[in-house]
């Protein structure tokens, strides 16, 4: 007899307890879901662009109604793609491809990241800016930090010894963050948060429009020391903006939404902070995750990539005087994301999305 050989999964489908209880006793529709988070995490986001582009090009689009986009990050960037055309498929290409291109020398200074990064944002929107506040259906929201005390400063001791201090206070608790960062969220007011009151950091909320939309992209992505922060958000406290990931690297928020929380994500694990990267015991809320599915590529899939994982940043210096290879490994991987998206249209299609949910782990 001829073996029959299947093709190891491509997803993880992970939820949390009342996704779970929901999505085994009835199917998935995209009529539930009314929240889409993306996380912190550079080039990982091109490894999701197949994944991508089967959501919000094929699936979403089946049920049109309000959608709260919340992003960090490239998290924000991506969702500036979708909610920036009438194609998202095209521009969630368009983004990847602007990523890969992007080159820098070694010793390229904080400045120059950041001149390069308003070129890629402008490059992306290319005028769709007021598509993108108009969309009649995606509701933007851009996470940024607010910095405090030496993380205010640009210069590489200052600001490197105040994210010293952050870690440290960090090791001992999160909540010790609020001394150093204030979270900040740009938001599109023709939907509310789709979330409680935040108590756990200092926050404040404003108003998404246009002449703060490009600024609160380009902070929401500063990594310190890699970029420059943003100073002074038209419309938003006074003071300089930072990369939202450092507060809310995965986005463990309090969401609260009548359906799914649908959750495309580089991995299986929900990481607090940037600086819990580190700390596997920091895990998600269970409480605030509990509306929570959670997609992402399974291990089987990412050691089939190039290099056997999704693209990220180290990959800079990896193939330093190696553009070329860089580039090459990253379109291998962005076309190989196709999979990831066909998978994920196959089990809700299907149904068979009951038969390979497992629970989301949370504190």
């Amino acid at each position: 007899m001829t073996a029959i050989h299947t093709r190891p999964p491509a997803l993880t489908v992970r939820a949390g307890r009342r996704a779970l209880a929901r999505l085994r006793a009835e199917p998935l529709t995209p009529a539930d879901v009314h929240v889409i988070p993306g996380a912190a995490g550079g080039p990982k986001a091109l490894g999701l662009t197949g994944l991508d582009k089967a959501i919000f090009g094929d699936w979403l689009p089946r049920a049109p109604q309000e959608r709260a986009l919340i992003g960090s990050s490239i998290g924000s960037w991506r969702f500036a793609a979708v909610a920036s055309s009438e194609d998202p498929k095209a521009q969630l290409a368009k983004l990847a491809e602007l990523y890969t291109c992007q080159r820098f020398s070694k010793g390229v200074s904080a400045a120059e990241v950041s001149r390069k990064s308003v070129q890629f944002l402008e490059q992306l929107l290319a005028g769709r800016e007021d598509f993108l506040l108009s969309h009649p259906h995606y509701r933007l929201n851009i996470v940024v930090v607010r910095s405090r005390g030496l993380l205010e400063h640009d210069s590489r001791g200052r600001l490197g010894l105040g994210l010293m201090n952050a870690i440290s206070a960090n090791m001992v608790s999160r909540r010790h963050l609020g001394r150093f960062m204030e979270r900040g969220i740009v938001h599109d007011a023709r939907l509310p948060l789709p979330m409680a009151k935040l108590v756990d950091f200092p926050s404040h909320q404003v108003e998404l429009n246009r002449d703060n939309l490009l600024p609160a992209l380009l902070a929401s992505a500063s990594i310190p020391l890699v970029m420059s922060g943003v100073r002074n958000i038209p419309g938003a406290p006074e003071g300089v903006y930072r990369d939202g990931g450092l507060l809310d690297y995965h986005l463990d928020l309090p969401y609260e939404q009548p359906g799914v929380v649908l959750y495309p994500h580089f991995t299986d694990r929900v990481i607090p902070g940037w600086f819990d990267k580190s700390l596997p015991w920091r895990r998600g809320d269970a409480t605030r995750l509990q509306d929570v599915l959670l997609i992402a590529p399974s291990p089987e899939y990412l050691a089939s990539l190039p290099d056997r994982k999704l693209p990220d940043r180290k990959d800079f210096e990896r193939y330093l005087g190696d553009d070329a290879g860089r580039e090459k490994a990253w379109r291998g991987a962005v076309a190989a994301s196709d999979q990831l998206g066909e998978e994920f249209l196959e089990l809700v299609n299907s149904g068979r999305l009951k038969d390979v949910l497992r629970p989301l782990e949370g504190r």
